[in-house]
């Protein structure tokens, strides 16, 4: 174990013991980028205790100085941090500028939901006065995904302590050194030992660590499988917080739109912004009928991006893949939509010498029955036409997710029955599907989420409400009970 002076550290820079090696390497050119290990099971337990050990501390520690020690070290190291993420993601370094620049706002929106949403309140009842108060759960166990590996995390990490938890915090196998660097500048800030602890590892180091009976609370950004997976063991764990964002298949409706150059490109930075790796992309794109010259728009559009590496210059717009693999399944998933009938309108393909890297696909689905209802995750969307608006409506819900939809028109009546009748956490008019602010709540319905939105609103499941009836003295009642004297 690597103990840190002020961040318990865990299997971060070198393999220890009989742990399991790892490496990471840009998914663009296979640079390595950060040898370590995976966490054992016994370190584990480790982090887990020093995490309730530091609970009673961390309780009276001004915790909001911190963050905010911890934000402008960010802010000074920002920089360095988006090449981290830009190498380890493949993501181009102008995108990854906004996740850090993201990550940094996110002290103030916390701090601000902290303050409004779970403030003291104070009722007087005439013989009392009724309060209500929050306390923090506990441990808190974060699972970080890889497509955001800063922001996503950081989202749960900061409301999180600032209520008062400790954490352990788990990032995606595919992006451990953006983790580490993260949890070195806690350290920096002068974040008490056992308050945060960082455990690499893949999903043996995951199943430990969800499996913890000593965890209070789980905050999960990541894949349906494994969403459902926590979701399982609540039957063994009915007492934790459990918060859950699990991506979607996301419509972007276009109907009696005028501006078909800009529907067009909207649709593409729904579709294709991160390649196509955020869970809130469009995957599917339904379109009416005074609508259909935005699609020829939209390939040609896609067909001039720039695929480039996360450094290159000029810029490009989207990079590689987290992996060959991730690729190999988008290109897999394209296939059998194309042998059930669908028709290629921008055929995917795989980029020369960048294995996990994919030039954008556009399949018309609109003849495919039974269509899957999965989240390809990467850059390929579907389209789908239909005659009228209910049918648009219809397509759009025709799905088990219910993250984010957004609705293209110039008709604000379209929107508002857009907004009454469609089922997802976020939904927008005239904007990207992908455009989520941090003054918000975030998250979805259906098996995209179980109803613990993040953002603005993470300060909700990061803490639980305590209700106390309260005098500042113990006298008689003026009348006692019935047959006591």
């Amino acid at each position: 174990m690597n103990v840190y002076q002020g961040t318990l550290l865990i299997g971060s820079n070198r393999p220890i013991g009989r742990a399991e090696a790892m490496e990471s390497h840009c998914p663009w050119d296979n640079t390595l980028l950060w040898q370590g290990a995976a966490a054992s099971k016994d370190q584990i337990d480790e982090a887990v205790a020093a995490a309730r050990q530091a609970l009673p501390g961390w309780l009276e520690t001004d915790r909001a100085r911190i963050a905010a020690d911890f934000a402008a070290l960010l802010k000074t190291r920002a920089e360095e941090m988006a090449r981290i993420i830009a190498m380890e993601t493949s993501r181009p370094l102008w995108e990854t500028r906004t996740e850090v620049a993201s990550m940094i706002a996110k002290l103030n929106y916390s701090l601000t939901a902290q303050s409004q949403r779970r403030a003291e309140t104070r009722v007087n009842t005439g013989d009392a006065t009724a309060i209500t108060r929050f306390k923090p759960h506990g441990a808190a166990a974060v699972f970080g995904p890889f497509n955001m590996p800063g922001h996503l995390p950081n989202g749960h990490i900061i409301p999180a302590l600032l209520a008062g938890n400790t954490v352990i915090f788990k990032p995606s196998e595919k992006t451990p050194h953006t983790g580490e660097f993260m949890c070195r500048l806690w350290q920096e800030a002068g974040l008490p030992a056992g308050v945060l602890n960082l455990v690499q590892g893949g999903s043996a180091a995951g199943g430990a660590l969800a499996n913890h009976a000593d965890i209070d609370a789980i905050f999960f950004t990541g894949s349906v499988t494994t969403g459902q997976a926590l979701m399982r063991l609540q039957t063994r764990f009915p007492h934790r917080m459990l918060a859950l964002e699990m991506g979607g298949n996301n419509p972007l409706v276009v109907f009696d739109c005028s501006n078909h150059r800009a529907a067009a490109y909207t649709a593409l930075t729904s579709a294709f912004l991160t390649a196509g790796q955020r869970c809130t992309c469009a995957r599917r794109l339904i379109v009416g009928p005074a609508d259909i010259a935005i699609i020829p728009e939209l390939a040609s559009m896609a067909q001039r991006l720039r695929i480039g590496g996360p450094l290159d210059t000029p810029e490009p717009f989207i990079g590689a893949l987290i992996s060959s693999r991730a690729a190999n399944d988008v290109l897999a998933a394209q296939d059998r939509l194309l042998a059930a009938g669908g028709a290629d309108i921008l055929k995917a393909v795989a980029v020369t010498d960048h294995p996990a890297a994919l030039s954008p696909g556009i399949i018309d689905v609109t003849d495919v029955r039974n269509r899957p209802d999965a989240e390809i995750f990467g850059p390929l969307l579907q389209v789908i036409r239909v005659e009228d608006f209910p049918s648009a409506i219809n397509e759009a819900n025709n799905t088990r997710f219910g993250l984010s939809a957004s609705l293209l028109t110039d008709r604000r009546e379209r929107f508002e029955q857009f907004f009454r009748h469609v089922h997802a956490g976020v939904i927008n008019w005239n904007r990207p599907t992908n455009g989520a602010s941090s003054a918000l709540p975030f998250g979805g319905v259906g098996i995209s989420g179980n109803h613990r939105p993040g953002g603005a609103w993470a300060a909700d499941y990061c803490s639980y409400p305590i209700a106390s009836m309260e005098t500042e003295k113990l006298t008689m009642p003026e009348k006692t009970a019935p047959g006591v004297f």
